[in-house]
């Protein structure tokens, strides 16, 4: 859903003030009524507060009035000086869409477990040290976002919500890692940036949906084997932890990402790991003693393998969100697997390894739903319109395609957080991509790339992985080392003479403080 656009030639600043208290801000009569007739109320960055011009709002304590739109469904109030909700907030009961992401909460009362309708919570950014075991009761709730909080535990009954499917948890305070027996629909998983030691069988055994699991930055020292038993997984941080060794049964999952770096790995060799995701799965699946496969793993490659028998996975579309038509060398999808959507909803679409040259146009009718689009291994030379309307959009694999630019439109995808454009034909970092400041992570190895702009990249404050290997930068500009967010830096396979080898070797944090030494002054 759109946020609430300002009411034009409004004066934000003339209103009312919350229940007739003096709390320091006002807020627009124009927006209430606006909020009853739309039900999206967004109160992030209109400079609220009184006699101040600030980049952000200064709520304190959220109008009375609010309690009273028992009709809003979205709530946008990012960016504010809030400490605690206010009573009567848990009568909105209409609530989907709630952000309360970088404010001061240190605590969310047990009564917002009446917010039943609620799909997406955001509350990010805050100082929570705990969740109500309540949060249970928010059967509906798909999304929640608690990255930069002080969480040391997470309540056991959040382990019961069986609609989730998203979770943030990263830079919070885990030292263990929660189990999930009822989260079947879980597809990302992230708590990079804890605490969190060990990682075991329980903690993944139910994880069946599960297509993206971020463990970077803690201090775990081994993986299990029953990491095969993520059958679905795309996407495996493990970057920046203390592992020695990885079970070679991981060669068998059909990984499209795996980040190594920063681990103190001795049973794999560097020179294996910097040529990628694919080539590290190849030599795992090497060391795999040849003593014939379990009876799990039979089963699996044989419905792999078998044809199936349709054109179009249905199954996959009902069970598991994803419009898959891959791998079928075709040159165009076919309307019949666009139809075959119908009514159900679909978060993943799978069009990689086919002879696309262009961007399908029927992808616009699932723009409002799509967050994950894989197109790699096509012909794409070019990128149209149907891809930037995809508003929802988090993960796009363009890998091994033709491409060299990229339309200034995908700005408007403002809630991407994962490129991969490896083995294209880009000259340089294409420069909607610093304008898009969800992003997280930018794979763009193996092109042609000869420059980057430190200081256009210093402003992506949420980038920590940037791939650059196999590309023609014949130098690296020292102002580069200030991208302190950077917590994964891959320069190997340039001509560049400096940063030399060695350097490059002692990690992404020794790279930055290099450069950060040669910066003049």
């Amino acid at each position: 859903m759109s946020r609430l656009k300002r009411i034009a030639g409004q004066d934000l600043r003339a209103g009312f003030k919350a229940g007739g208290r003096d709390c320091g801000t006002s807020v627009p009569q124009g927006l209430l009524k606006a909020a009853r007739k739309s039900g999206q109320l967004n109160l992030s960055g209109r400079n609220l507060s009184e006699g101040k011009t600030q980049s952000h709002n200064k709520l304190k304590i959220l109008p009375e009035e609010i309690t009273n739109l028992r009709n809003l469904k979205c709530l946008y109030l990012q960016h504010n000086e809030l400490t605690c909700i206010s009573e009567g907030f848990e009568q909105l009961s209409n609530l989907e869409d709630l952000d309360l992401s970088n404010n001061h909460l240190t605590t969310v009362p047990a009564s917002f477990s009446s917010l039943s309708s609620l799909v997406r919570l955001n509350l990010s950014s805050n100082e929570l040290k705990s969740l109500p075991a309540e949060i249970n009761r928010m059967k509906r709730l798909k999304h929640l976002d608690c990255n930069s909080n002080l969480l040391e535990t997470i309540p056991p009954e959040l382990a019961g919500m069986e609609s989730l499917e998203l979770l943030y948890l990263r830079r919070n305070k885990l030292r263990f890692l929660p189990e999930f027996p009822s989260c079947s629909l879980l597809k990302e998983l992230h708590v990079g940036e804890n605490q969190i030691e060990m990682l075991e069988a329980e903690h993944l055994k139910h994880l069946n949906s599960i297509l993206v699991l971020d463990l970077r930055d803690n201090k775990l020292k081994s993986v299990p084997d029953e990491i095969i038993l993520l059958r679905s997984l795309e996407r495996l941080d493990l970057s920046n932890n203390d592992i020695s060794s990885l079970p070679y049964s991981l060669g068998n999952l059909h990984l499209k990402f795996l980040a190594l770096e920063g681990n103190p790995l001795r049973t794999i060799r560097r020179e294996i790991i910097s040529k990628g995701t694919q080539e590290v799965l190849k030599y795992l699946r090497s060391k795999i003693k040849d003593d014939g496969p379990s009876q799990s793993e039979s089963a699996t490659e044989t419905a792999m393998t078998l044809p199936s028998e349709s054109r179009v996975n249905i199954h996959a579309i009902i069970t598991l969100k994803i419009l898959d038509y891959s791998d079928k060398q075709a040159t165009l999808i076919p309307d019949e697997v666009f139809d075959a959507v119908k009514s159900n909803i679909v978060t993943s679409i799978n069009f990689s390894k086919n002879q696309l040259c262009e961007i399908p146009k029927r992808m616009v009718e699932l723009k409002e739903m799509v967050s994950d689009v894989d197109l790699s291994f096509n012909k794409l030379s070019f990128i149209s319109l149907e891809l930037c309307v995809l508003q929802k959009l988090t993960f796009l694999d363009l890998r091994n395609n033709f491409l060299n630019s990229l339309p200034e439109e995908m700005e408007s995808l403002v809630r991407l957080q994962t490129i991969n454009l490896s083995f294209n034909r880009f000259k340089m970092l294409p420069e909607v991509l610093y304008r898009i400041f969800t992003l997280e992570t930018i794979l763009i190895s193996n092109n042609q790339v000869g420059s980057v702009d430190p200081q256009k990249m210093k402003m992506m404050e949420n980038l920590t992985t940037l791939d650059l290997q196999n590309n023609d930068l014949l130098q690296i500009p020292p102002e580069l080392g200030n991208c302190v967010n950077l917590r994964t830096l891959l320069l190997d396979g340039n001509p560049f003479r400096v940063p030399r080898a060695a350097i490059l070797m002692k990690g992404t944090a020794a790279i930055l403080e290099y450069l950060r030494d040669r910066i003049p002054t």
